[in-house]
């Protein structure tokens, strides 16, 4: 008996379902093999039900709203697990500002922060150093402390964002006339689960600012999309790589508008009348992890000169789609960042989340596939304990995330290549 593509999803479903539910139970496990396995599984579904959500112009709405019962479900279940430290940062820099300091002046492990800390925030990443994170996501860790301070409210708040993305995005869907069923090619993601549910990264903040401005762009809503783009830029630098997207789509005071809300955000945190940095310039120079192309030209340019030209990569890619494409499209927000990231230090698996809900067509399906071959960075955090420096991955590791995505490239082009071209014709 044949099996029919919703038939197929449903399977899928259940067996990704199966699969996180499973690195949900081992994630104690410091990413141990059984964490390894039950992703590895998750990311081969996944590109399974991507080949059926692709191929298949539409589904019944019921397998829609099943399939996101089952995100939800995997969500929830991945939530109570222990978090990456980044978050216990997050904590620590909404308890330091509600107490009345600067999260980029006070440095965690200083004498004078001693008393200031909680059994959480010691818990914290690199705590010799200021925070990084931009002004943004600052008041973000503000607000949701000042509702309940601990780890877990994070993360709630953070999958709360990460539901909001998926109504945004089924909202562009049905305006670009594209089939709802799409919308699972975001929900259904790994990664999404892992980063957001499990491990709760501030990323999905900017992401989902970033997609209040994608649907403003749509509905030709010009200073929102401004004003928004603007406040996914004060999460992290990363989208301001998409300016060039916004050229003659937004008026001049628009984006003034928008360059006066991100001034504003930062007036709280003015040290002497300088706009702070806290340690940004030391995440430049210092951090490294899984970033092939920056690590081979370190040899050549400093890394500053480095990260400018990863800014440079996605500036002119975004130009250039702008100028090839005038016609908008979500796959036009995704390829400038990734440019970016692909020139950066360090390429952790959260920064991919914010090219999760604009990989919704085949155009994309490279960054798919990328999204689930980063998986085996992973490794990192299990080889932490016995005392491996930090972001020395194995060999193996990139080759696997890289080597995949080289040969489905090559796969890609020669199968466009075979495509029959249309015959033109001449007529009087």
């Amino acid at each position: 008996m044949k099996i029919t593509p919703e038939a197929r999803v449903y399977l899928f479903g259940i067996a990704l379902c199966a699969a996180l539910t499973i690195c949900a139970h081992s994630f104690s496990d410091t990413r141990g093999a059984y964490f390894m396995a039950a992703l590895a599984f998750a990311g081969i579904v996944y590109l399974l039900a991507i080949r059926e959500f692709f191929a298949t112009p539409a589904f019944p709405r019921r397998l829609v709203i099943i399939g996101l019962l089952l995100a939800v479900v995997w969500h929830l279940e991945l939530l109570p697990a222990p978090p990456n430290d980044d978050i216990y940062r997050y904590v620590w820099d909404g308890r330091l500002q509600r107490l009345g300091y600067n999260p980029y002046i006070v440095i965690p492990s200083g004498p004078a922060a001693s008393s200031l800390h909680t059994s959480e925030t010691r818990k914290l990443n690199n705590p010799d150093l200021p925070s990084p994170y931009p002004a943004g996501a600052q008041l973000f860790f503000r607000s949701v402390t000042a509702i309940h301070e601990s780890a877990f409210a994070l993360k709630v708040a953070l999958v709360l964002c990460d539901f909001a993305i998926a109504l945004l995005l089924l909202d562009i869907l049905r305006l670009r006339r594209l089939g709802p069923h799409l919308i699972l090619a975001y929900a259904w993601n790994p990664l999404l689960a892992i980063e957001v549910a499990a491990n709760g990264h501030i990323d999905i903040v900017g992401t989902l600012f970033l997609m209040v401005s994608a649907v403003a762009l749509a509905r030709r809503w010009r200073a929102a999309a401004a004003v928004s783009l603007g406040l996914a830029v004060a999460v992290k630098f990363l989208p301001i790589v998409l300016v060039p997207l916004y050229w003659k789509r937004v008026r001049i005071r628009d984006a003034a508008l928008a360059a006066l809300v991100v001034g504003l955000l930062y007036l709280p945190f003015l040290n002497h009348g300088h706009i702070p940095a806290g340690s940004f310039g030391a995440y430049v120079q210092n951090w490294r992890f899984n970033g092939p192309i920056f690590a081979a030209l370190t040899h050549v340019a400093p890394p500053k000169l480095l990260a400018g030209l990863a800014m440079l990569a996605g500036l002119a890619t975004a130009a250039w789609l702008r100028k090839t494409a005038p016609e908008w499209s979500l796959g036009a927000f995704a390829w400038p960042m990734t440019a970016t990231l692909l020139c950066a230090p360090a390429i952790f698996p959260w920064y991919l989340l914010w090219l999760l809900p604009f990989l919704t067509s085949s155009s994309t399906l490279l960054l798919v596939l990328w999204t689930v071959s980063i998986t085996p960075t992973y490794v990192m955090w299990h080889l932490r304990a016995p005392g491996t420096p930090w972001g020395a991955l194995p060999g193996w590791t990139m080759l696997v995330e890289y080597g995949c995505l080289a040969i489905a490239a090559a796969l890609i082009r020669f199968y466009r290549a075979r495509e029959p071209r249309p015959v033109s014709t001449l007529s009087d």
